[in-house]
């Protein structure tokens, strides 16, 4: 399960190794904060694992 201490990711669902990733930005409800996220998809059943950044306000990137 580990390579050099390091644990292996494993899909919840199907608990497949191989993934797709992906960047991805979820607004607020007002729009004054945007968070940046890595999303791991899934590449056998497509379920999409993300995984939190960092917050940024004013960010119009």
């Amino acid at each position: 399960m580990t390579t050099a201490n390091r644990p292996t990711l494993a899909c919840p669902l199907c608990h497949a190794t191989s993934f797709t990733q992906h960047e991805g930005r979820l607004d607020s409800k007002w729009g004054f904060t945007s968070h940046k996220m890595t999303l791991l998809i899934c590449d056998s059943c497509r379920y999409v694992l993300h995984f939190y950044d960092r917050n940024s306000i004013f960010d119009f990137d």
